[in-house]
């Protein structure tokens, strides 16, 4: 079994930033990619960035440019960075891991952006 921990969620103002971290405990091994996923209230779940094994980066267009998404050196840990937060990012940010043939979620951390 895999255990995602997310913390560094909080209430910010508009422009600020934000770092959010991941760690993955448990039956760890062979990680493909690690990820950060948002949901709004009334909304789908969305991709924000993911990163994979090889060190491979992909964003979501709305936040290009202002979050960065790493690893730590054990790559069970994911980091977001997150700048110039808008209120649209307000949302529950969620870290997903994905093995072969299986994939992890966290339970959430939630991030306020207030205008």
């Amino acid at each position: 079994q895999v255990q995602l921990v997310e913390s560094g969620g909080g209430l910010v103002q508009a422009g600020g930033s934000l770092g959010l971290s991941c760690a993955a405990s448990g039956n760890v091994f062979s990680i493909n990619a690690m990820g950060w996923y948002r949901q709004a209230p009334g909304k789908q779940r969305e991709l924000v960035a993911t990163i994979t094994n090889g060190g491979s980066t992909n964003y979501a267009d709305s936040v290009k440019g202002r979050f960065t998404i790493s690893r730590g050196n054990a790559k069970s840990t994911v980091y977001l960075q997150m700048s110039s937060l808008k209120p649209d990012d307000t949302a529950v940010y969620y870290c997903r891991l994905v093995q072969v043939g299986m994939e992890h979620w966290g339970k959430g951390t939630l991030v306020t952006v207030s205008s």
